[in-house]
């Protein structure tokens, strides 16, 4: 059973950055990502990377290429999602989440984390 906590949400201006982090209670070398869910949406993906990220092992959404960066630390067992130039849109509960399976579905994923609250005002 892996446990996954998250943290780094707040509230942010359009423009500005936030990092995201996502603790693993065991060390695993699971897939690791991020999705997010907008109000009245369906939860979507964000980002994922594998144990191997380092040397390119990572996919993005599109709508979220260039502004956004996920990395692990391996040795701390934690993923990070680094959001800049955010932008209203982005306002959503964003949620790690962990597979044995590389995988942008969140049907693919069996461990989840609690979700941190993004909101981008204008």
């Amino acid at each position: 059973q892996v446990q996954l906590v998250e943290s780094g949400g707040g509230l942010v201006q359009a423009g500005g950055s936030l990092r995201l982090s996502c603790t693993a209670s065991v060390r695993t070398s699971y897939v690791m990502a991020w999705f997010r869910q907008a109000p009245g949406k369906e939860r979507e993906f964000v980002a994922v990377a594998g144990i191997r990220w380092s040397l390119g092992r990572t996919n993005y959404a599109g709508s979220v290429k260039g502004r956004f960066t996920i990395s692990r630390d391996n040795a701390r067992n934690t993923v990070y999602l680094q959001m800049n130039s955010l932008k209203p849109e982005d306002t959503a509960v964003y949620y790690c989440a962990a597979s044995a399976s590389w995988s942008t579905s969140e049907h693919e994923y069996a461990y989840w984390g609690q979700g941190t609250q993004v909101t981008v005002s204008s």
